[in-house]
């Protein structure tokens, strides 16, 4: 008896609807990459000295630690916030991930780019704004700035003068817009610091406290920007440093405390508050860091 042969059936392409009969109970398994994923990350400096020793200190061997193995991820569209006394390594956290300092160890990551091996993939997604060192060219006017720091960004003149508009109209700049940077008070310029590091719409924000020398309107303004344009899509990433409590509790998804370079607890705003059985942002911060409730996190010892 002569037996058919049945045909070879090509292998069926795993989907993963097909793992239920509805495509609403469909498993997915597609997770998105983070926004931010930082790994182990350290930062050690020399010690500071003074006087003839001072020429010794780019041989000495880095002893002063700043951020110690410190790991958290910030999930797409998330606000995450860096809470911390001064000196607790917050900004020097941030300058890393805007690839302007080099860790020690571990690893840091910008939207799947490592902040280290690929710098300029790094930079093309993220906004910067440092509390301090604004960097702009003091004798070129505010648009000039803008013009330049968009062209680096890729932005064409059309574009970056459509942005340039918009957002001197959201930070009240028209006026300002104009006249030489150094002619500009020091809210002014950090309002202008702020438009630039929103200019090319990045993907990854960080902020450095970006209120400081910001009057109780401007900073109330730039926070409800915040919130309602540029993270109400969903497709910015933001992690901030900020001493301003009530700041923290309007803006941030979650919270990270960081005190001498340790990274303490990073979760939700209710969950440290039920983790330490406190009441207010203030208490469980306190009670995280250890530190005495009549200080505030400036007073705090650095």
């Amino acid at each position: 008896m002569q037996t058919k042969e049945l045909p070879l059936r090509r292998p069926v392409p795993f989907i993963a609807s097909r793992l239920s009969s509805s495509g609403r109970h469909a498993i997915s398994f597609f997770v998105p990459e983070a926004a931010i994923s930082i790994a182990n990350l350290e930062k050690s400096f020399p010690p500071a000295r003074s006087g003839w020793r001072s020429f010794l200190q780019p041989f000495e061997k880095p002893s002063v630690v700043a951020l110690d193995r410190i790991s958290f991820e910030v999930r797409p569209g998330e606000a995450l916030a860096l809470l911390g006394a001064n000196g607790a390594g917050k900004s020097t956290l941030l300058r890393i991930l805007a690839t302007l300092l080099l860790p020690t160890g571990g690893r840091a990551k910008i939207a799947g780019y490592d902040a280290v091996l690929d710098p300029r993939a790094v930079r093309r997604q993220l906004g910067y704004h440092a509390g301090s060192d604004i960097g702009f060219y003091p004798r070129l006017t505010g648009r000039e700035n803008l013009r330049f720091f968009g062209r680096l960004n890729h932005l064409s003149n059309a574009n970056a003068a459509l942005r340039i508009a918009h957002l001197a109209q959201q930070f009240r700049l028209e006026e300002a817009l104009d006249r030489q940077v150094r002619t500009l008070s020091s809210g002014t310029v950090q309002r202008l610091s702020l438009a630039r590091a929103l200019l090319h719409e990045p993907r990854v924000l960080l902020l450095d406290e970006p209120t400081r020398s910001l009057d109780a309107i401007a900073a109330s303004e730039f926070r409800r920007f915040l919130k309602s344009e540029v993270l109400r899509r969903g497709d910015t990433s933001l992690l901030f440093a900020s001493h301003t409590l009530p700041e923290v509790e309007q803006l941030a998804d979650r919270i990270a405390v960081i005190d001498a370079g340790r990274l303490l607890a990073c979760d939700t705003l209710a969950a440290l508050k039920r983790n330490t059985g406190t009441a207010t942002l203030e208490d469980a911060f306190m009670h995280l860091t250890g530190r005495t409730p009549h200080l505030t996190l400036e007073d705090a010892p650095e």
